[in-house]
């Protein structure tokens, strides 16, 4: 009989995104013959409160780049027409991706969109 004290937690992996490409997409196919549709998005951290820079005051946020991966049909559709300086709204999870290279197996984290939605598109030159 179960436990009525103890709560059943269900597993989350959601990850949300709003940030700027860094550069133009780039398709990728793959040795099963899928297509995927490789996006790097900057996004901005906040401020660290307890590391503050030289002088007391708060250090200038920095950026983390994460890697995008879109498979579906309509993501992928999306992510080719940005030329790389859009900014995006990515909904996706977070997945490792394995691979056997030169130095044996190597891993990456990546965010595999389930949406993009662009929110800003460069200004014309």
């Amino acid at each position: 009989m179960p436990d009525p004290d103890v709560v059943a937690i269900a597993a989350v992996n959601e990850v949300h995104l709003v940030g700027r490409l860094s550069a133009p997409p780039i398709v990728k196919h793959m040795p099963s013959g899928a297509e995927v549709v490789q996006l790097r998005v900057v996004v901005q951290r906040p401020p660290h409160p307890r590391t503050p820079a030289k002088g007391g005051t708060a250090r200038p946020p920095t950026v983390d780049t994460i890697d995008i991966a879109c498979w579906s049909p309509v993501a992928r559709r999306r992510a080719l027409a940005c030329s790389g300086t859009e900014v995006v709204d990515v909904s996706g999870a977070l997945r490792r991706r394995f691979w056997r290279g030169p130095s044996g197996v190597a891993s990456r984290y990546e965010v595999e969109a389930a949406k993009l939605r662009v929110l800003k598109k460069p200004k014309p030159a």
